[in-house]
């Protein structure tokens, strides 16, 4: 599977804790479907997951009747599109007005009141990008979009991605084939988001991705070593460096032991440092195996932080 599927698979896990939020990723995924009005509702995606997680939302929040459709895309690799779609025009506009809209609309565009809460415009945005979302394999480049039917929806979803304090991001928009694309580039801003919605495994994979081209760049400036010592030295340390970046960003640093903090710190500062070399720079020097058994339990702290 692609890094946007096993993505979109990631989310699609993601339990519902309130209403309110199940009701906002509910909205997201419609408001951002191919179509939503009184005449037509239409869900489109390759992704058999997103679907089904749609189709339990409207069955469940709205009682609706809904139609699941499939059809053969591409022959070359069998790519199978899945559609939901609302027969009844009464049961359209029961969706509609379920989100507070009537179908008179000049514009469609989003409904605040349905994201007075935090909570909500995470689960709101984790719809919009399972319903119009994908994200390109980090080993190729650092981009992630979402492709919007119209220009006021574009607008407003840019309004909202801008709004929250912790994303910082900056995102842009472009026209194609007819569509509005709210794209954002570069990985910090692409970890943040990932994570906001729920996705914190592909965030952390795109992490270490990062950090493993940061890593081997050093490396080949720095030494010459030969290759197949420099990837297995550079994929720990960049599981390593993820992992603290990720308590930082989780918990702060100094929620780790006093023995963990100075080689935590040493080891984010200096990643082509090989385990010896830690040892060595440490306050109280200690062997590669002390340094090695210190890792090893920073790298459970680290994941028992991403469980909580």
């Amino acid at each position: 599977m692609s890094f946007a599927a096993d993505t979109k698979g990631e989310l699609c896990r993601q339990e519902c804790s309130n209403a309110c939020c199940a009701k906002a990723e509910y909205y997201g995924m419609i408001l951002f479907a191919k179509r939503f009005t009184p005449q037509d509702i239409a869900f489109c995606t390759e992704h058999r997951e997103t679907v089904l997680r749609l189709a339990n939302f409207m069955i469940e929040q709205t009682q609706i009747i809904v139609n699941v459709s499939t059809k053969m895309t591409r022959r070359s690799n069998h790519s199978v599109s899945s559609m939901v779609t609302v027969s009844s025009e009464d049961q359209r506009l029961a969706v509609l007005r379920y989100f507070g809209h009537t179908g008179e609309e000049f514009n469609l565009r989003i409904n605040y009141d349905l994201l007075k809460n935090d909570c909500c415009v995470s689960s709101f945005l984790r719809g919009v990008f399972l319903s119009c979302g994908t994200v390109t394999n980090p080993e190729k480049e650092y981009h992630l979009e979402f492709v919007v039917p119209y220009m006021y929806l574009a607008k407003d979803l840019i309004l909202i991605l801008k709004r929250v304090p912790e994303l910082e991001l900056q995102p842009a928009v472009t026209n194609r084939k007819g569509s509005f694309v709210v794209y954002v580039k570069g990985s910090g801003g692409i970890e943040n988001l990932l994570t906001f919605m729920g996705a914190s495994n592909a965030s952390m994979e795109l992490m270490q991705v990062k950090m493993l081209k940061e890593v081997r760049n050093q490396v080949n400036r720095k030494t010459n070593f030969e290759t197949a010592n420099i990837d297995k030295t550079v994929s720990a340390s960049a599981k390593q460096i993820a992992a603290i970046e990720h308590i930082i960003r989780s918990v702060g640093i100094r929620q780790l032991p006093l023995d963990l903090q100075e080689l935590a710190q040493l080891r984010y500062e200096h990643p082509e440092m090989s385990l010896r070399e830690l040892g060595e720079h440490l306050s109280a020097p200690i062997s590669r195996s002390g340094v090695n058994h210190r890792l090893q339990r920073l790298m459970a702290f680290a994941e028992s932080v991403g469980k909580k």
